[in-house]
């Protein structure tokens, strides 16, 4: 028996938050850009790893640090929409609002640390208890409520807290500079990460203008109420940081003439080989012998992969190493080769093997396919909803190469027969192309692909071949 296979095949999960962080977490130097200096917006792919950053920030174990994840999922977003700030015309009419989010929720923070004066945490307590939230919408509606800490706050300021009330109402805009003075003259030098993740959950239909133009304003807004805020802070010793998680999909449709000077605040998170061989070097190190040194990638890749060589083309004449046959499914992310591996390890313990072989790799390369393809059709859908009928269309042309008229003219019966209602042919092969669903073929080197995933600043090329990925094929039977 492998212990470390069936460790793998026990343990590793998709989802960041199932997770042994702690034990998993591969703290490479983009987390440290995030953690220690003034990187704010976090986009990536879904896949990325977006989600083991934000677990990371929030399982920090220091006494001056403090964290607070505001999650979006299964949000009423209209419970948003309808608290704008009238006084700012779109895209910005919700940048008070964020602004006293995160405000509300550095001094709920500030309750439980030691190091603020106890008179301030005490006032403050009445107002922001220490128990967890637990419906993020019924919290909002509460807070921006004009009764709500109106006899906590009074008509002043910070230096005011304790002053006796002089009325029963504050508006919640007027509020949010409020708690700013308190915060400016009150917090200490802890660090106080304010989280947003998991914003795409009102992101269902694109193309439909009206909702989602009102979601795009309510992005941009966060946005701008972080660069704000940094602004505000920038010349204190105030550590106040909140910290945006979104998908770069998303992220490219916020059309805003300040976002060429959020770049200073940005980091993308992008992948290759030899970052994604660091990844799991630790991660198989971690479960072969928590108390060592990560091994090199090809010791620790040697723990539970068989070593030879893997057959693939036509008659599986060619060979390659496992690593970069696993490679060729993937959208390199940390996901797919979580994904893969733990599939592998799964079937390799069952059978009672000790490492994993050619055969319990290709056993999985299907199961792999399936789960790509339901991946991207989770990814796609609000840009492309009928997604499902262009893998069709790919299944009825039979090739994983073909040419732009071969799509056009299957696409064309689909349109006629009313299957699909998506005209423009080009919108959709540029959303497939971004998506990494299809890429390019060189025109001279037929072994040259070019792929989204792999080569970030790619348009689609119309006079090349079409490709599909190759984690597609056995989903699409291909």
């Amino acid at each position: 028996m492998n212990r470390t296979l069936k460790n793998i095949a026990e343990n590793w999960k998709l989802e960041a938050k199932l997770e042994n962080t702690e034990k998993y977490f591969y703290n490479y130097s983009e987390v440290d850009k995030i953690v220690k200096n003034d990187k704010c917006y976090v986009i990536g792919r879904k896949g990325s790893g977006k989600s083991a950053i934000c677990e990371h920030i929030l399982k920090r174990k220091e006494h001056n640090s403090f964290s607070v994840k505001l999650n979006f999922k299964n949000f009423p977003f209209n419970e948003l929409y309808h608290l704008d700030n009238q006084k700012y015309t779109a895209p910005n009419q919700y940048i008070t609002l964020w602004k006293y989010l995160i405000y509300s929720n550095v001094c709920r923070l500030m309750v439980r640390n030691e190091a603020v004066d106890s008179i301030v945490r005490n006032t403050l307590e009445k107002l922001y208890p220490k128990q967890a939230i637990k419906s993020l919408a019924r919290t909002i509606s509460k807070w921006t409520s004009a009764e709500f800490g109106a006899t906590v706050l009074g008509n002043g300021g910070a230096l005011k807290l304790e002053r006796e009330n002089t009325r029963n109402e504050i508006p919640w805009i007027e509020k949010t500079n409020i708690l700013e003075d308190i915060i400016f003259e009150h917090c200490d030098i802890s660090n106080y990460f304010i989280v947003f993740d998991e914003l795409d959950e009102d992101y269902r239909t694109v193309k439909d203008t009206q909702t989602s133009e009102q979601y795009i304003f309510l992005l941009t807004s966060l946005f701008k109420a972080v660069q704000d805020i940094k602004s505000t802070f920038i010349e204190t010793n105030l550590n106040i940081k909140p910290i945006v998680f979104l998908r770069d999909d998303i992220y490219s449709l916020i059309k805003d003439s300040d976002k060429n000077k959020w770049r200073d605040f940005k980091i993308e998170i992008e992948w290759n080989k030899q970052k994604l061989k660091d990844l799991l070097a630790y991660r198989i190190s971690k479960d072969y012998n928590e108390n060592i040194n990560t091994l090199p990638f090809i010791d620790a890749w040697q723990k539970i992969f068989f070593r030879e060589q893997i057959g693939f083309g036509n008659k599986q004449e060619k060979k390659i190493d496992s690593f970069d046959f696993i490679s060729r499914s993937t959208h390199l992310r940390p996901r797919d080769f979580i994904q893969y591996i733990q599939k592998c390890a799964e079937e390799t313990d069952a059978k009672g093997f000790k490492y994993i072989k050619e055969a319990n790799i290709k056993f999985v390369d299907r199961a792999f396919s399936n789960y790509l393809r339901d991946e991207i059709v989770d990814e796609v859908f609000p840009v492309l909803p009928e997604i499902e009928q262009y893998f069709q269309i790919f299944a009825n042309i039979r090739k994983w190469n073909f040419t732009l008229k071969e799509f056009t003219k299957e696409y064309e019966k689909y349109l006629k027969a009313g299957t699909i209602k998506e005209q423009n042919i080009d919108y959709v092969l540029d959303n497939l192309y971004n998506f990494s669903v299809i890429g390019n073929q060189h025109k001279h080197r037929k072994d040259k692909l070019f792929f989204k995933y792999l080569h970030s600043n790619m348009t689609f090329n119309r006079t090349e071949n079409i490709v599909i990925h190759r984690g597609l094929f056995k989903a699409l039977q291909l």
